[in-house]
């Protein structure tokens, strides 16, 4: 019996061309007969990626980055900035004490059943390694920038934070206005009692695809935080896999999708706790306006092993037009009887009486709505403890509100 093929969309046959052209055999003949999941795909009910994926780019080459390109993103004055272009990695001479970074090749994603997944691993090309050995002090940024005409970019960051050691690691993906297409990926693995913080941003041109996977691993009496901001790309997907594979650990993840007309930002969490005597956090919030579409899927799932686990998530949407679109939809899969989990999703306008009581106080009414967003939104920037970092991404917010692109003007604080 042989498999049945489908009838691949244009996108499809162009991945399809360069899994083969790549050597990857197998998995070519995987993909051509699953494709981009559709909406069957549990994972992708909101964000059908055969529908919405029409156009694929050339694969990006080394000749695609010319020498002494430079990315714009933003400054932080107290980071070690590593920029990667077109999948490219320029590292510095001189490391702090205690950080070690090099060049590695291939995928640093674990193979799992997700076609982003395979796709990056089919495909990848450069990555870079990054290892936290100390209490590093300063802030690592990794520019990840789309440069030049159109292309597919495929590439990696692979993290380690050794026993006992901290750090901070800032991801921005920015780009020319070019159709870039970004598979990327990140993985996160957590010595035991490691500390970490790690923030991602997109500001991508809003003509970019923009696709990142990532991994996390928490050892025993790790800690870690996260934030996304999703927003730059017209399509975006930032999917997270994480697991608690020693027990005392804790993870606090966070993230927003902050969209405008035409986009499709869509957020997908995946969260394994795995062993006893383990704690989560999550909160994922949502802006939307005109005809825009955030989505939201969480899901956690506790292994019958995994007694005292205690997971608390919350999704929260704000609509400031009729035309906007919210989707999310919370998960939790509990297979031992001794924990506390829970759930909760609201999903609303701005409140009126609140909004009549600024405005009669004097405070146009522009400037009222702008308060209440950025007040909706400080939970997630208030934990960090680098107020600089915090100042850049109020400045996106702010951008955001005054001129519907939250890449505009975002690169450097006044």
């Amino acid at each position: 019996m042989t498999d049945q093929k489908p009838i691949l969309t244009g996108a499809e046959k162009a991945l399809l061309a360069q899994l083969e052209q790549a050597g990857q055999s197998a998995g070519a003949h995987e993909f051509a007969i699953a494709g981009l999941p559709t909406r069957r795909v549990e994972s992708y009910h909101y964000s059908d990626l055969r529908s919405l994926l029409t156009q694929v780019p050339l694969l990006a080459v080394a000749a695609d980055v010319a020498p002494g390109t430079e990315s714009p993103a933003p400054y932080l004055s107290d980071a070690v900035c590593l920029d990667m272009v077109n999948g490219r990695v320029s590292i510095p001479g001189n490391m702090p004490a205690g950080l070690v970074v090099k060049e590695i090749s291939g995928s640093v994603l674990s193979e799992r059943d997700d076609a982003l997944v395979r796709l990056n691993r089919g495909l990848a090309g450069q990555a870079v390694h990054i290892q936290f050995e100390g209490d590093v002090g300063w802030t690592v940024l990794v520019s990840r920038h789309l440069s030049g005409d159109a292309c597919h970019v495929v590439d990696g960051v692979d993290v380690i934070v050794a026993p006992g050691a901290s750090g901070t690691l800032v991801e921005m993906f920015d780009s020319s206005d070019a159709a870039h297409l970004g598979n990327h990926a990140t993985r996160v693995r957590l010595g035991e009692g490691a500390r970490f913080t790690h923030v991602i941003i997109d500001l991508c041109a809003r003509a970019v695809r923009h696709f990142h996977s990532l991994e996390y691993d928490l050892g025993t009496n790790a800690s870690m935080r996260n934030l996304i901001v999703n927003s730059g790309a017209s399509l975006s997907r930032v999917q997270m896999f994480g697991r608690f594979s020693g027990s005392r650990a804790h993870g606090d993840f966070t993230g927003l999708n902050l969209v405008d007309e035409g986009q499709h930002c869509d957020i997908t969490f995946d969260l394994g706790h795995a062993v006893p005597d383990t704690t989560s956090r999550e909160l994922f919030k949502s802006v939307a306006r005109n005809r825009a579409r955030a989505v939201f899927q969480g899901k956690i799932v506790v292994d019958p092993v995994a007694q005292k686990t205690d997971a608390k998530m919350m999704a929260q949407g704000l609509m400031l037009s009729e035309g906007a679109q919210i989707l999310t939809k919370p998960e939790l899969e509990i297979f031992a009887d001794d924990v506390q989990c829970g759930h909760g999703c609201t999903c609303g306008e701005l409140d009126s009486d609140t909004l009549f009581y600024l405005m009669s106080r004097g405070i146009p009414r522009a400037e009222a709505e702008s308060m209440l967003i950025r007040a909706f939104l400080q939970e997630l920037f208030d934990p960090l403890e680098n107020d600089e970092l915090v100042g850049r991404l109020e400045a996106i917010v702010a951008n955001w509100l005054e001129n519907g692109s939250a890449s505009a003007g975002a690169g450097k604080a006044d």
